[in-house]
């Protein structure tokens, strides 16, 4: 049997599946032909996924903390337990003694009834800000007023595509044959990434500029299109602030704004005329955006594509992100929590709160303490609390810091649906195989929490029903349930081509562009002359690994002048002003000298959570987390 479904992971592509069922188990795995992203092939990551589906270490049952470890318990127990706690803080502290915490281990956008339920029990506290796109997010909110992308295939007209920050080859693969066919036809590819990865292979032009030097080389290109006369002589009509953006511009020469970005003033230049050679397409890569000027850096970008005319033209744009939930009727949430702790400095803000405390954490569809920074830190919160339940699959770093751990269906068990943030094609998540006995979806958890708490009848509706109250806005335009059903339909809110006639949506109508920017990167120190670059891996979609993936020493990859004598394969001490870890180095040439890079999602557990050795930092807007300004040095081991 062959069933099609949608993977919805966190990652841009939220790829059809077709699944091949043999006597009640998942066999095979490919892309589904039909979907016009997908186009028939998946990543390497979804195509070894029912190593993960089907991994010896899942939970099929709840777990309670027993002093140190932990011990099975019965769903109505754990429930029970679970619902008991929730009233009585609730009757003592108030719904702000209650963290609901969900991030985008599912995509689902029914994984948002949790939310709901939490907001109709407290409300309760929540999370602020956003640790994966919050910089990005705010600084296309401010500048356009609106936060959506060209549609997918709008590509086939640009003249030239700058990949800025931006690895597709392993973070949006379905991006690559788009790509290739752009070169093919005559496009001209550009890579702007301080680190060497795969996806040079795919273009003309490559710079490595310093970490975080991209405001800089953007005001540089941007000065050179002042220049040259190809800025849009019209921008004035469209754009505020064009005269103290172009003051930024002419605050240094081009040759300095080259070396505080650290390229070659030629690369600078090159890169300048490729641009103007439009249209000209932005893509921007989420790890530009995760550092602490990160908003700043995307706000010079989309100014970029304001000045040069790139903006509401077919082939042109500054694309951060596809509205994913643009489709979907939310309607029914409502946004009334009484706290809300800035999701960057989570643990920090647990412990610190008071009056009342963080009595009780909800965690789902998340592995916050792999994934945040200051993992120790946010560890000690979890493990502190009178109660923190996690909702997974599997006994993660988060999960060990719990008391109660409930487990939950994989992708391939889901009901559910999802929109993309790489593309604007809808899908549908469908139940390939029901879950293992003893394994409840989150909404059937939630189902169970409700009724035991009076809000039984509101959470009784069924999925079904569920799916079309969020599709009401689409489905009497081509994308209701029964068309999702059929297949991926593209969302018909979505534009072709955005802002139009360069309409944007602030409040006086013009782009708001960035007036003051600071240019300055962010440094490593004489004594830690090296910042660290956790970044994403084609083997691992974030902390979601196997255990033996975990065994061995986190890598550090560096440029072999950056080793300090440690030879390719050596075991060393990677340290931060935060602590420390074992990892193994490799030697990499391409690579510049300022930079050590591992990849995320390492365990805390296993002694490779790179996130342990960061401090907890919020970006300059949008609450995003700091990842990327970190220095590091190598030392010997022993």
């Amino acid at each position: 049997m062959r069933v099609r479904t949608t993977c919805n992971r966190d990652c841009p592509d939220a790829c059809g599946i077709v699944a091949t069922v043999e006597d009640g188990r998942v066999v095979r795995l490919e892309g589904d032909p039909d979907h016009p992203v997908t186009r028939g092939f998946l990543c390497y990551r979804t195509n070894r996924f029912l190593d993960r589906q089907y991994d010896p270490d899942r939970l099929t049952t709840p777990l309670v903390r027993r002093g140190e470890g932990f011990a099975p318990i019965g769903w109505d127990e754990a429930l029970a337990y679970a619902a008991e706690r929730l009233l009585a803080v609730r009757a003592e502290s108030g719904g702000a003694a209650i963290l609901s915490y969900r991030s985008g281990g599912s995509l689902g956008l029914l994984k948002h009834l949790t939310d709901h339920f939490f907001a109709r029990f407290g409300p309760t506290a929540v999370k602020a800000g956003d640790i994966c796109s919050g910089a990005g997010d705010a600084a296309q909110l401010v500048d356009f007023g609106e936060e959506d992308s060209h549609d997918l295939f709008d590509l086939r007209h640009s003249r030239t595509i700058v990949l800025w920050g931006k690895n597709p080859l392993v973070s949006n693969l379905h991006l690559v044959p788009l790509l290739k066919e752009a070169r093919a036809r005559g496009a001209r590819l550009v890579l702007v990434d301080p680190v060497h990865h795969r996806s040079a292979a795919l273009c003309d032009l490559v710079l490595q500029p310093r970490p975080g030097g991209d405001v800089a080389l953007a005001l540089g290109v941007a000065r050179w299109l002042f220049e040259h006369g190809r800025a849009d002589p019209r921008a004035a009509e469209w754009c505020d602030h064009l005269g103290e953006f172009r003051a930024a511009c002419f605050a240094r020469p081009l040759a300095a704004w080259a070396a505080l970005a650290d390229v070659p003033p030629a690369e600078l230049v090159a890169l300048a005329a490729a641009y103007a050679d439009g249209p000209a397409a932005i893509l921007v890569g989420w790890g530009l955006q995760r550092r602490g000027q990160g908003a700043a850096a995307v706000r010079v970008l989309d100014a970029l594509g304001a000045i040069s005319g790139n903006l509401g033209v077919p082939g042109g744009g500054v694309s951060f992100y596809f509205k994913r939930r643009g489709a979907f009727d939310l309607s029914f949430l409502t946004d009334n929590a009484p706290r809300r702790i800035p999701e960057a400095t989570l643990g920090a803000g647990i412990l610190a709160a008071s009056d009342p405390p963080v009595r009780i954490v909800w965690v789902s569809c998340a592995n916050p303490v792999a994934m945040l920074p200051d993992s120790a830190t946010v560890a000690r919160a979890l493990a502190t609390r009178e109660l923190t339940v996690v909702v997974d699959a599997f006994l993660t770093d988060t999960a060990r810091a719990a008391h109660l751990v409930l487990p939950t269906t994989t992708m391939l068990e889901d009901d559910d649906l999802v929109g993309a943030y790489g593309h604007h094609w809808l899908g549908e998540v469908r139940p390939v195989v029901p879950p293992p006995p003893g394994v409840k979806s989150d909404y059937q958890i939630i189902q169970a929490l409700a009724a035991r708490v009076g809000l039984g009848a509101e959470f009784a509706v069924e999925v079904g029903v569920w799916k079309e109250r969020l599709l009401a806005k689409v489905a009497d335009r081509g994308a209701s349930l029964a068309a999702l059903g059929r297949g991926a339909v593209r969302n018909p809110l979505a534009p072709t081509v955005l802002f139009a006639e360069r309409r944007v949506s602030t409040p006086s109508g013009r782009v708001n562009l960035i007036a003051a920017p600071d240019p300055e990167p962010p440094r490593p120190t004489a004594e830690r002359p090296l910042l660290l670059l956790a970044i994403s891996e084609r083997e691992a979609q974030c902390s979601q690994t196997g255990a033996a993936a975990q065994r061995e020493p986190l890598v550090v990859v560096v440029h072999p002048d950056a080793a300090g004598g440690l030879g390719d394969g050596a075991l060393a001490r990677l340290e931060s002003a935060n602590g420390e870890l074992v990892v193994r180095v490799r030697l990499d040439p391409r690579q510049r000298r300022d930079v050590a890079l591992t990849a995320k999602g390492g365990w805390l557990c296993a002694g490779r959570a790179a996130n342990a050795l960061l401090p907890a930092r919020e970006t300059d807007a949008g609450g995003g987390a700091v990842y990327y300004d970190t220095p590091v040095r190598l030392l010997p081991l022993g």
